[in-house]
Parts: structure tokens; C-alpha cells; sequence
């Protein structure tokens, strides 16, 4: 069954209208959501500032600050890419940017390949039709030939019988030769 994308639209415009339709507004508990944390801390360790994903931790100024989400890559001016550390401890951005680069280029790569290997196998093995439609092309050129050549053949005969050149002795003309 193929569904089109604004059947796929529809449908999930339905699931969201029932979902908020079933759900009552009374039977919902209020919680208390915690605090927020900070990233602003002098004196904590790069696990402890690295434990909220919002937070960057500069190895230059053992410093922890909120991320820069303006920007993909924290700028220089806030702290080098050797120095910055985002996620865990042990890996700076630089290494994460080659590693990221290579896990990205090797599984592109590897879609490239696959792609190619099955446009490959979908291909028949034997000629195609562009290498059989010239073999054809050819084939007729020559039997076209070879039907001249044998009409010339036969007109250069007729000639030489018609003036006595060839050497047979069916025709009444031909040269007597003494023995």
C-alpha cells in the first residue's frame, strides 16, 4: 500500500488530534521540574561540568561555560579547539572533527560502492542492446558488400564470355588450340 506524503501528513494530524482529544487535562499530575543546571562553575572538574550536555569545558582556563549554540564549532576567541571539550573528557574538538570526518567520508564511501555494485548486478552480463544493434549494422554492411562484389563478378563474366576471354568451351566461339 503506498501512501502519498500528505496522507502520511493527514494521518499523523489525526493521531496528534485524537492523542490530545483522549487525554483529559484533570487526570495530569503537575511535577516539579529541578533547577536548571548552570554551567557557570569556578573550581569543578571537566566530569562534573560535562555531565549537562549544555556545557563546554576549556582545558586552557579549566573553565566551564555554556555552549555557544550560535555556532556549530565553539570560536577561537572562547577557547581553542585543542583545549575544548564537549561530551567527555578524553577527546578534544579536533579529534572529533577528523574522526567525525573520516567515520562520514568512509560510510559515504561505502553507500558509493554499494550503489555502484547493484547498478552493476541489475545489468544483464551478455551484450547490450546498443552492442547488438551495431553488430547487427555491421553484418548487414557486409552481406551488402558481398552481394555488390558478386553482381560485379558476374557483369566482369558476362563481359569476358560475351568477347571470347574465357577459357571455357561451352560457348562457340572459342579459340582453337593445337595439341
Amino acid at each position: 500500500m503506498h501512501f502519498s506524503r500528505w496522507a502520511s501528513v493527514a494521518c499523523l494530524l489525526v493521531v496528534v488530534v485524537a492523542s490530545c482529544v483522549l487525554v483529559s487535562p484533570g487526570n495530569c499530575i503537575a511535577t516539579t521540574s529541578p533547577p536548571p543546571k548552570t554551567c557557570k562553575g569556578a573550581g569543578i572538574s571537566c566530569e562534573k561540568c560535562l555531565e549537562n550536555v549544555k556545557c563546554l569545558w576549556c582545558q586552557t582556563n579549566s573553565s566551564c561555560m555554556d555552549y555557544p549554540v550560535k555556532h556549530v564549532l565553539p570560536p577561537s576567541s572562547l577557547c581553542k579547539l585543542s583545549e575544548a571539550r564537549w561530551g567527555v573528557c578524553w577527546v578534544n574538538f579536533e579529534a572529533l572533527i577528523i574522526a567525525m570526518g573520516v567515520v562520514g567520508g568512509t560510510l559515504l564511501l561505502s553507500i558509493i560502492v554499494c550503489c555502484c555494485c547493484c547498478c552493476c548486478r541489475s545489468r544483464p552480463a551478455g551484450p547490450d542492446r546498443d552492442e547488438e544493434r551495431f553488430a547487427r549494422r555491421r553484418e548487414e554492411i557486409r552481406q551488402r558488400s558481398e552481394n555488390r562484389k558478386a553482381e560485379r563478378r558476374a557483369r566482369h563474366d558476362e563481359i569476358r564470355k560475351k568477347y571470347g576471354l574465357v577459357p571455357d568451351s561451352d560457348h562457340p566461339y572459342s579459340k582453337f588450340e593445337n595439341e
